[in-house]
């Protein structure tokens, strides 16, 4: 785990990538990260497993600064080894879309991507400089690192997920389950897939998708392993298939923001302990199928 990371919590820091802090401003254009909302942060959390929750209406319980939600977020992945993935998130065009979206061509939305990605890096190094320190991309990881020393990256060792694995990550949200705590126990689930597709995706040499969608990361499974349904396979079998998919998509959505569920305050539904055990068992299921479709792939 890359210590240096820690270095992102700084307030100042904080305030660039919740979009506090703008940069500069040309032609009315706001040069800046997308501001983000404590709903919004809570949500962004959440993608990435670490459940935070935001307090509507006339709740007695107090809300965080933007800046703690940040930084619990921050602490969390540091912890989880999964910084370069969050910042990939943030820092995606996708994340820049109010910006660019009234720009008239690919050619002026492209420009003006880079120019406010680049003013970014290069604000928050403004800041690193002094502690010795620059964020920089190396192989499409952001990292830390100390200046004028180069870095060179090591292929991970490949995680082992296999029946065994599973079943104790199973047997430990179970136990969350029963301890009144489903907000894990579905966050686990969501960890079972998502490891399990991550796995059988660096298993054909390919580099999972960084952007936190469960989504993406299947779809990368199916294009790999040429899941996609087959229109001369038994009709059993296809809508077994597509019964995956919705398990993939129920999974990664309880907790999201824009789902039923809404995931935050007093719009959250509340999630009883026998749909948790089905979110579970769920993706057990799924799990152990995408295994045996790597294991058995040529």
């Amino acid at each position: 785990m890359n210590t240096n990371y820690d270095l992102l919590r700084r307030k100042e820091i904080i305030e660039i990538l919740d979009g506090d802090t703008t940069i500069e401003e040309i032609d009315g254009v706001r040069i800046a990260m997308p501001y983000l909302s404590g709903p919004q942060l809570c949500e962004l959390s959440q993608k990435f497993g670490c459940y935070q929750e935001y307090y509507w209406g006339k709740s007695k319980k107090p809300n965080l600064s933007r800046w703690q939600y940040l930084d619990n977020l921050l602490k969390y992945v540091i912890n989880e080894n999964k910084t370069s993935q969050l910042l990939s998130y943030m820092m995606s065009k996708e994340r820049f879309l109010s910006t660019l979206s009234s720009l008239k061509n690919v050619e002026e939305i492209e420009k003006q991507y880079q120019y406010i990605f680049q003013s970014v890096i290069d604000k928050i190094n403004s800041i690193l400089y002094f502690g010795g320190h620059e964020l920089c991309i190396i192989n499409h990881q952001y990292i830390i690192k100390k200046l004028g020393v180069k870095v060179v990256l090591e292929t991970p060792n490949l995680k082992i997920i296999n029946k065994d694995y599973i079943k104790s990550l199973a047997e430990r949200a179970i136990k969350n389950i029963e301890d009144n705590d489903v907000d894990s126990a579905i966050t686990k689930s969501r960890t079972i897939l998502e490891e399990t597709f991550c796995y059988v995706i660096e298993r054909k040499g390919e580099t999972p998708s960084d952007s936190g969608d469960i989504g993406k990361l299947y779809k990368q499974v199916k294009d790999l392993y040429n899941m996609h349904t087959d229109k001369n396979m038994n009709k059993r079998i296809n809508k077994l298939l597509s019964g995956l998919e919705n398990i993939v998509q129920s999974i990664a959505e309880m907790r999201n923001n824009g789902s039923d569920s809404h995931g935050l305050g007093n719009k959250r539904i509340n999630i009883s302990d026998y749909h948790a055990r089905l979110a579970v068992n769920s993706s057990i299921a799924m799990a152990e199928f995408i295994l045996s479709v790597s294991q058995n792939s040529k």
